[in-house]
């Protein structure tokens, strides 16, 4: 966990990117949203660190959206938390909550008009709407539904005056989850 506290440390306080949140209040946001709908350990982890992929040391420009965070945060987050041991569903939640906002564009028209600023420009640098083979084929994820769930928590999660549980009692959920792993 020093990692991932050590990353929060460093750029938990950045904005979070077009949005009036830092990075670290959208993560604990979603966790709560996540904990209060009482899901398990794996979903309040990906709740938590969907996006840590913008928080990874960087120094490539090209990996970046025009100041709207980091091409593929989505995968580099997977592939981090597999590293280290996390569950392949956590993984899996991670690494499509982008292709749920490019789903949920494609197939619902009023999702589009409710993105904020940010998610609308980060939309054209993640390949805009799904085609319907795309959206079909991502249909057949075994994690499709709560996939869905998470970019909706994803959206949900800029509140200014939201209250959540700290950092400390998230990261006391991921080693829970890890040390029985």
């Amino acid at each position: 966990m020093a990692d991932i506290t050590a990353l929060f440390d460093r750029n938990g306080q950045e904005a979070y990117y077009g949005e009036d949140v830092t990075q670290l209040q959208h993560a604990l946001q979603c966790a709560h949203l996540a904990e209060r709908a009482g899901l398990d350990d794996e979903f309040i982890i990906a709740a938590l660190l969907h996006d840590i992929g913008h928080l990874l040391p960087s120094d490539v420009a090209e990996e970046h959206m025009d100041g709207y965070g980091r091409v593929d945060h989505e995968k580099l987050a997977a592939d981090y938390l597999r590293e280290r041991g996390f569950s392949e569903k956590t993984a899996q939640l991670i690494e499509h909550h982008v292709n749920a906002k490019r789903y949920l564009v494609a197939r619902n028209p009023d999702y589009l008009a409710n993105l904020s600023e940010a998610s609308l420009q980060t939309l054209t640098f993640q390949g805009g709407p799904m085609s319907p083979e795309e959206a079909a084929a991502f249909e057949q994820n075994p994690f499709f539904h709560g996939i869905l769930q998470m970019r909706r928590w994803d959206e949900l999660a800029k509140d200014t005056d939201a209250l959540t549980p700290s950092l400390g009692h998230y990261l006391q959920v991921c080693e829970r989850f890890l040390n029985q792993a």
